[in-house]
This record gives C-alpha cells, sequence and structure tokens, in this order.
C-alpha cells in the first residue's frame, strides 16, 4: 500500500508539472520575446537574416535639398557638389521621424522590441531643425558651445566636463539616444577644415578633453560617438584619400587620444573615418576596428561608419564596423547575400547585431524617456559663456592694453566685430536662437562705444548680404564678406574714441579645407585695417586691440608688432560677445593656453610639404613623413622658434613657479611630481600647470619633450599659492618600437620639467630608470604597404 501510495503521489505531481508546463508555454504564446537588458543573444538568436542586415545598416536620411525617392520608382544615386551619395531608403521618408533634422536612425524590429534609434550632429551643439512644420509659436533651438579647439585651450577638464553635461541634457531633453560628437583628429596642419572641431596637435590633450566631455554628456543617460577614427586630419578628398602613415605614428600620435578616451570614458560608439588608412579604408579595416580599438582598448559599444564612408559593406561587417550609416537598402541586399553565400560569417554579423543591441537597451528610445522638448537653455548659455571666457588665449598685452576700462570710449573695427562667427560650418554648425554679437556684448558690458562708426558697419553688412548668393547645398558657403573702407574715416575716430578694437574673422568647415591667401594669411584689406587703424590712434598715443573670432591658426607673426594687444577669442558659441566681453573688461582674468602651435609662417609646419596630398590637383595619397614630429614635438626638436608656442597665454596678473619635488631618485612602479604655483600678481587669476617629459635616446629617434600630465589651479588671489601633484607611470616614459610591437620604456636618465608652455619651463628635476621595461606588447597591425621615409630628428 504505501509503494502503492507514493506512485500515486509522484503520478500526481508529474501530472501536476505537465500543467505547470503547458501554462507557461500558453503565456510564452501569449507574450512574445522582448528585447531586454538581459537577453540580447537571446534576442540575436530569435533574428531573421534579413533583421539582422536591417539593424546593422541604418535606415537613411532627409539630405537637406534632396528630394525624396518616388513611388515605386528604385532609388537612385544622388550627386551633391559632385559627390555622388548611394540611393536612400525609402524609410527615411515614409517612417516619420522622431527628431526632424537629427543625421539618422537606425530600423526598428517591432516584433523583438527593438526601437529605432536617432542619432545627430554635432560637435558644438546638437544640430536639428529649429521649426518644424512651419510652426513658429514653439521652437527647437539648441545651444551653441564653444568649438572644441577653444575648450581645449582652457585646459581645464573639469569645465569641459560641466559643458558635457549640460550637452547632453539637450541631447536628452529633444529625444536624440547618440550625438554624433565630439571630434578627437590631431591638428596636424594649420589649415585643416575642420580643425574647429578637433581639440589639438597633442593626443594627451585630445584623449582627456574628449573624456570629459564624453563623461558629462553620457550622465545624462545618452551615447556619443567619438570621430573620425582614424588619421582624418583633413577634407580634401576626405572620402578616397590614402593615408600613408608609419605604425609608430599611429600609434604615439594619431591613435592615442582616442585610446586615452575610450579606457577613460566608454563613450557608447566610435565612428570610423572616410579615408584609406596604407591602402584600406579604415571602416574595412579589421586591424584598426577589432584588434586595436575592441581588443586592445576595451571597447564596449560599437562602430559605425561615416556618412557613406567606405565601399563594401561585407568588408565592414568583417572588419567589425558594426552599423553602416546613414544606410542605403542595397547595403543589407549585400550582407544578406554574403551570408547566404559563405563569404559572411553568421558569427560575425551576429557579434556586429549584438553589439548594437547592447547600446540600444541603454537608450532613452529603449526606456522610453518622456523627453520634454524643453531644455533649459538659459542656464546652458551660462555654461557657454563661462567656457568661452576660460579657453580664450592672451597672446600680446603690452604696455597694459588690456583689460579696457568701462569710462574709456571705444571705436570697434571689422566686420566680425558686428557679425560674430559663433562656430563652424557644415555638420559642425549648430542651429542656435541667437548669437551675441562684440558690438552686443560690449554694449552689454556698458562701455562706450562710437555709435556713427557702429552705424556705418551695420549699414554696409545689411547691404553686402543681400548680394550675396544663396548657398547651392550643404557644402556650399557664400564667401566672405569683403571688409569695410574705413580709411576716409579713420583719423575721425582716432579722434573721438580712447582705443580702438579690431575684429579678424575666419570661418571653415565640412568638405574643404582651407587656402594660404586670404585665410590663413591675412587679405590686403584687413592688413589695410590693421595699418591704417593703428598709425591713425598710436599718432594720438592710443592703444589697439585684435581680438581674432577664428576656427584655426592664421598667421599672426607679419602683422603683430603693429598692435598693442591680442586677444585669441576662437569661436565662442552664442555667447560670444558677451564672453569676449568679460574678458576685455577684465570680469574674467584670461588663463587659457594654446593647445595648439601658431607658427612663424606656414613654411616652418612640418607637414606643409605634403598636405594635403599629391597629386596636387586632385591628391589620392598624403604621406606623414614628419611621423611624430607634430607641432610642438617638431618645433622644439628641430629648434625652430614659433609665433607663439603650445602651452602660451599671457594673464593678467603674474604666477611663480617653486619646490619641485619628486617622490624618489629612481623609478619603481611610479613617481609623483609635486610643485607649487603662487600668483605674485595683484589680480586673481588661474593658471595652467603642463609637465613636460625628456627621455633618453637609446635606439630610438624620440622628440626633446613631450607632454605627459596637465592641470590647471582653481582661482589664486592675489598671494595665494596652491600645490598640484602628478603621478608618473611606467606608460608615460615609453614610446612604440615597431620592431619590437611593444611599448618600452628605456633605461636611463628622465628630466621633469615643468612650466607654463612648452617653451617656458620653470622648474626641472631628474629620475633615472635602471632597467628597460616592456610596459605593452601589441599585436601586430597598421603595417604600410610602402616604406616611408620619415623625419629623424636626434
Amino acid at each position: 500500500m504505501k509503494i502503492s501510495y507514493r506512485s500515486g503521489v509522484a503520478i500526481v505531481i508529474m501530472w501536476a508539472a505537465g500543467s505547470l508546463n503547458s501554462s507557461v508555454q500558453a503565456q510564452t504564446k501569449k507574450q512574445p520575446l522582448q528585447l531586454r537588458a538581459n537577453n540580447v543573444k537571446q534576442i540575436v538568436a530569435a533574428m531573421t537574416l534579413e533583421e539582422k542586415s536591417k539593424l546593422v545598416v541604418g535606415m537613411g536620411f532627409k539630405m537637406p535639398g534632396v528630394p525624396p525617392p518616388v513611388k515605386g520608382k528604385k532609388p537612385e544615386a544622388i550627386d551633391i557638389g559632385g559627390f555622388k551619395l548611394p540611393p536612400s531608403d525609402p524609410d527615411a521618408y515614409n517612417i516619420p521621424e522622431k527628431v526632424p533634422g537629427a543625421a539618422g536612425r537606425t530600423h526598428a524590429i517591432p516584433r523583438l522590441g527593438i526601437p529605432s534609434i536617432t542619432v545627430s550632429d554635432g560637435p558644438a551643439g546638437l544640430r536639428i531643425e529649429p521649426i518644424r512644420n512651419g510652426d513658429k509659436s514653439k521652437t527647437y533651438y539648441a545651444t551653441a558651445f564653444p568649438v572644441a579647439t577653444l575648450l581645449a585651450s582652457s585646459w581645464d577638464t573639469q569645465l569641459v566636463n560641466k559643458v558635457g553635461v549640460a550637452f547632453g541634457n539637450e541631447v536628452r531633453e529633444y529625444g536624440v539616444d547618440i550625438l554624433l560628437a565630439p571630434g578627437m583628429n590631431i591638428h596636424r596642419n594649420p589649415l585643416g577644415g575642420r580643425n574647429f572641431e578637433y581639440y589639438s596637435e597633442d593626443p594627451l590633450v585630445a584623449g582627456s578633453m574628449t573624456a570629459a566631455i564624453v563623461n558629462g554628456i553620457q550622465s545624462n543617460g545618452v551615447g556619443t560617438s567619438i570621430k573620425h577614427y582614424a588619421a582624418n586630419n583633413q577634407e580634401t578628398n576626405r572620402n578616397s584619400i590614402n593615408t600613408i602613415v608609419s605604425e609608430r605614428a599611429m600609434r604615439e600620435i594619431y591613435l592615442k587620444g582616442f585610446g586615452i578616451a575610450v579606457k577613460k570614458s566608454q563613450p557608447w560608439t566610435v565612428m570610423s573615418s572616410y579615408n584609406k588608412l596604407n591602402g584600406t579604408f579604415t571602416s574595412e579595416r579589421r586591424d584598426l576596428l577589432t584588434t586595436v580599438l575592441k581588443n586592445e582598448w576595451g571597447l564596449k559599444g560599437f562602430v559605425m561608419t561615416d556618412w557613406f564612408g567606405g565601399k563594401d559593406a561585407v568588408a565592414q561587417m568583417k572588419a567589425g564596423n558594426d552599423l553602416i550609416m546613414p544606410g542605403s537598402p542595397d547595403k543589407s541586399e549585400a550582407i544578406v547575400a554574403a551570408v547566404k553565400n559563405g563569404s559572411l560569417a553568421i558569427t560575425q554579423l551576429n557579434a556586429n547585431v549584438e553589439r548594437i543591441l547592447n547600446v540600444i537597451i541603454k537608450s532613452p528610445s529603449f526606456t522610453k524617456y518622456k523627453y520634454s522638448d524643453a531644455p533649459d537653455l538659459a542656464a546652458h548659455a551660462k555654461v557657454a559663456r563661462e567656457a568661452a571666457a576660460q579657453g580664450m588665449v592672451l597672446l600680446k598685452n603690452d604696455d597694459h592694453a588690456l583689460p579696457f576700462y568701462p569710462a574709456k570710449r571705444i571705436a570697434v573695427f571689422g566686420n566680425t566685430s558686428y557679425d560674430i562667427i559663433a562656430g563652424g560650418t557644415g555638420s559642425g554648425d549648430v542651429n542656435k536662437a541667437y548669437t551675441i554679437s562684440l558690438m552686443q556684448g560690449l554694449t552689454n558690458a556698458g562701455f562706450k562705444v562710437q555709435e556713427k562708426l557702429s552705424g556705418s558697419y551695420a549699414a554696409y553688412l545689411a547691404d553686402m548680404k543681400l548680394k550675396q548668393p544663396k548657398p547651392k547645398n550643404f557644402f556650399d558657403h557664400p564667401a566672405p564678406i569683403p571688409e569695410m573702407d574705413v580709411n576716409g574715416i579713420v583719423a575721425d575716430e582716432a579722434a573721438g574714441a580712447d582705443e580702438a578694437l579690431i575684429t579678424i574673422g575666419r570661418n571653415a568647415g565640412e568638405g574643404a579645407d582651407r587656402k594660404l591667401d586670404g585665410d590663413y594669411y591675412l587679405n590686403d584689406a584687413e592688413k589695410g585695417l590693421i595699418r591704417g587703424v593703428a598709425d591713425a590712434f598710436h599718432a594720438k598715443g592710443k592703444k589697439v586691440v585684435v581680438v581674432l573670432n577664428i576656427g584655426g591658426v592664421i598667421d599672426v607673426a607679419s602683422w603683430r608688432d603693429e598692435v598693442d594687444g591680442i586677444l585669441l577669442a576662437w569661436q565662442p558659441g552664442l555667447e560670444a560677445g558677451n564672453a569676449i566681453a568679460d574678458v576685455l573688461s577684465g570680469m574674467v582674468n584670461p588663463s587659457g593656453k594654446l593647445a595648439t602651435t601658431f607658427p612663424m609662417d606656414y613654411k616652418d609646419v612640418p607637414s606643409a610639404g605634403n598636405f594635403p596630398g599629391t597629386p596636387a590637383a586632385k591628391p589620392e595619397t598624403v604621406t606623414y613623413e614628419e611621423g611624430i614630429y607634430v607641432g610642438y614635438r617638431y618645433y622644439d626638436a628641430a629648434s625652430i622658434k614659433p609665433a607663439y608656442e603650445f602651452g602660451y597665454g599671457l594673464s593678467y596678473t603674474k604666477f611663480k613657479f617653486s619646490d619641485l619635488k619628486l617622490s624618489a631618485p629612481n623609478f619603481m612602479h611610479s613617481i609623483t611630481a609635486t610643485v607649487t604655483v603662487k600668483n605674485t600678481g595683484d589680480i586673481a587669476g588661474k593658471e595652467v600647470v603642463q609637465l613636460y617629459l625628456g627621455a633618453p635616446k637609446k635606439d630610438l629617434d624620440k622628440p626633446e619633450q613631450e607632454l605627459k600630465a596637465f592641470a590647471k589651479t582653481r582661482l589664486l588671489a592675489a598671494g595665494e599659492s596652491q600645490t598640484l601633484s602628478f603621478t608618473i607611470k611606467a606608460a608615460d616614459l615609453a614610446s612604440f618600437y615597431t620592431s619590437r610591437e611593444a611599448w618600452i620604456a628605456d633605461a636611463g636618465k628622465y628630466e621633469v620639467r615643468i612650466g607654463s608652455s612648452s617653451r617656458q619651463i620653470e622648474e626641472k628635476a631628474s629620475f633615472k630608470l635602471a632597467k628597460d621595461i616592456t610596459v605593452e606588447k601589441v599585436v601586430k597591425a597598421l603595417v604600410p604597404e610602402v616604406a616611408i621615409n620619415e623625419l629623424k630628428l636626434k
């Protein structure tokens, strides 16, 4: 009986379990599989091949000025300014946009709960449509923050992080998931058309600034896409130029900043660049995207192409370029065909899909965040103004030409004083509600200005703007308005005003590099303006100050002796005039330092002989013959005096460096350097402390010194001091040995140099390394197809 009873219980239990399983199966049928944070691999397994091919190829986007595809007709390629764009995906036009003006979207897969995510430009502010459907009752303007070069000139990562927090709030509140920024390519040559979008000629500065702003933006629960990876240092023939660069120069200069940013901030995505690198499109190089970026550095997010970048969708998938943007149907079709014919492994496609899904599950679109379309633009404008003032660089200030005092009357010259340039063009532009001109900023600050002169400029500019042709397309921009001729009135202005202010403006952007004549060098009208104003005002013992409202380096050496002061304002964003006035008035003591060198002449630039490549008419190849000798690394090693060196910048007060101490005389695992900075002037101010390291030269050619650490002091009152500490690690001592595929710190004597610029070294100390240290071994990658005759400087 006992046995029978137990068997009965067993039968009952089995029946109950079967009923439970049937119930669960029934519930599963009622509740289809949906994407969750913990089931990404399961979702990948459940996707069809066609769905996977859709997810790894974007939906396309509405190109400004381009008509939608004709219904029932196969989409055709589009010619924009001589560049053939692939046919657009009809979905871009048929599926309503969540954020009009955004740069692109991914495909949704509703049956699996996979939403479409929205990506948007840009580097200095969110680029979306400010007015929708012609309705001006509600606007969607974004903050134009200072350009990247200005932010880097602050040398203040906390400030840049603060900008990122405000920036990211706008990304989130306007319904965007991923910002296509920041740009962080190296300032290889001053003529680079998008240099304003990038931070510096130095990878430590570029990487540190990028990490700071990425961490700030992503603290809002939205993503970034650091770009353009890699060696994308020009706009000329950017879609096809073959960049030839050595492994060492790639590792030490062009990849290093990206590595710093990935390790310190884990951007959600990285954008591969347009160019070829040593013969292969970057978006098709597995060693670049998978070996280095994902395996060595540990990128957790995914890689996307630049818009229409690369040629071969299947090669891009194999390389680990996970998402092709903005996308077109033929790319998805090619991927499906490749899997079916065996030329693309399904495991590789699955890996690409999985990386994208792992980012999607973090996105506001997935979490169904209820965005407001109403970020606090007033608060963000204050952040933009603060950052702009902190990043401006005082280049010259003879006989205390600055600050200006409100009681003085100022004659304001130069078109750009009245029509200030907030930021660059192309995808780096921002649709902002306003821009404060310098004239407005001076008035807001309480300065007295010459009204008749201001009126003449206002009338002149209004008339000239009416005569300017309308842009033909996204990449077309009207030529700058010629400077107004002031020869007939300058004498009267010198008699009536106490001081003169001249603004020189420059703009550039996507699609073209800058020119030497009339861009890098001042044109004849600008030279005449400076000379005429300087002569008239100096004849009466009155000072002349120039404000440089520029996005990239220009010639200063040929005219700087004619003026008393020069303030480098860069492109300061929508609060431009107010921020410039803050510095001119002394309300903010300038503390910016150059993150890029101003040479005495363009011919001194190490890449001048090979930029933008050969053949000259339409370059196909550019060879980085200068190798690692970019910017100050070259000028220092070649003993060439620049106009203003890397790290340079004046203040309205003075600082003294003292008491440099090292924690040990011999390097073991690390060494700490401490130094004290004192404000010895009578005005509160901030100082940037720069630590350079001179390394022993054994078997490898090396720069004279390299920046290894930096920090900005707090606001120091007159007479106040601050002690700063810097930790030097083995990686900071290492150079890349191509023959050994390793980062190696050579044994010998190292010199620590601390100063206020690369040429103004205030304190020195040294330590010794007893034995070589192999800091890191890497996999051989990025090998040039041809030998490069690189510059060697002992």
